[in-house]
């Protein structure tokens, strides 16, 4: 596995890690979830992301790296783990990294990442969203001068929001999700280009969509996605034969896709079984995709520069079963 340096933080981390979703479920992951460790370690895996909102993450991996040991790089992220989460309360925000690091079973965290950071009304996390200030700020280095956190980060979806916090210089890194794939390009010249201009260290996250590229749906030639655009559904066809015409997977593809960036240190896999972690190191070891299939994927890509109005946040659960789309459900203003 072929490492790099994580922007200005000087980790050397390797080129493809593990999201932690892949043990969400509970103890019923734990057996199948430490191979998928154990696996993700011999192939030289050493970086594992999670979240206290991520189900029962943080308790699962914890008991797996009792039998593995924790990576070399761990991340978690501030944010949800109780009921209601004060932003403002240091105390609040002292309890969910204490918490996380009694259920990860470690006493210091390489990244502790300000999940969300941009939804003011989910979290609040600023005093000042202009100039980023909040209490989180001042927690986060308290533990930092402590030697209990490495380095501060950033983990969200929304890149116009993300792109202003990371300009502001007080960040290592920044996991940017949803928004930077085969057919979502919203991270290029927003997060992404602002990370580069100041050296913050760039995760990429569900190249997949959260199953949207993970296979072909059989959903998006038929009348089941009513819902889905048209210019959306004839990038889906056009994307599929492509896959044909390369003989490439679509999930080798978009994992190709996103390491061609050479900006991007490193991408979250979700996978779920060892065989998927080796499919996945194939993928990037077979390297970047050659410039002429990516000028082909940008052509596709081009057709729908921006989400559709509207489009579904969960596009992969949909296609995969349209059967049980119910609408967008109240829209809050």
């Amino acid at each position: 596995m072929d490492m790099t340096t994580l922007g200005r933080t000087g980790l050397q981390i390797s080129k493809l890690s593990l999201g932690g979703v892949f043990v969400a479920g509970g103890e019923d992951r734990l057996p199948e979830g430490t191979e998928v460790v154990r696996k993700a370690y011999e192939l030289g895996i050493n970086y594992i992301d999670t979240a206290p909102t991520y189900g029962q993450s943080e308790i699962v991996l914890g008991q797996i790296f009792q039998e593995t040991g924790p990576p070399a790089i761990l991340s978690t992220k501030l944010g949800g783990g109780s009921t209601p989460f004060d932003a403002q309360c240091e105390d609040t925000l002292k309890a969910s990294i204490e918490r996380s690091l009694e259920r990860l079973g470690v006493d210091t965290l390489p990244l502790v990442m300000v999940h969300e950071p941009e939804r003011v009304k989910m979290y609040n996390w600023w005093t000042d969203m202009l100039k980023v200030e909040g209490p989180v700020l001042k927690v986060l280095a308290d533990y930092q001068r402590q030697g209990i956190i490495q380095h501060i980060g950033l983990g969200g979806t929304a890149v116009s929001e993300m792109a202003h916090l990371v300009r502001s210089g007080k960040f290592d890194v920044v996991l940017t999700a949803f928004n930077y794939s085969l057919l979502w390009r919203e991270a290029e010249d927003t997060v992404i280009a602002a990370a580069r201009e100041t050296g913050t260290g760039i995760i990429a996250g569900s190249p997949l969509q959260q199953g949207a590229l993970a296979c072909k749906h059989d959903a998006v030639y038929d009348d089941s996605v009513f819902w889905l655009h048209p210019a959306r559904r004839q990038q889906f066809k056009d994307l599929y034969d492509l896959s044909d015409d390369l003989g490439m997977s679509l999930p080798e593809m978009s994992i190709r896709f996103v390491l061609s960036n050479a900006d991007i240190a490193t991408v979250l896999m979700g996978a779920r079984t060892p065989a998927e972690v080796e499919a996945n190191v194939a993928a990037v070891e077979a390297g970047p995709l050659p410039a002429d299939v990516l000028a082909r994927i940008d052509a596709i890509a081009a057709r729908v520069p921006f989400r559709p109005s509207f489009e579904p946040a969960g596009l992969g659960v949909w296609l995969r079963y349209p059967g049980n789309y119910q609408g967008l459900g109240p829209i809050n203003y």
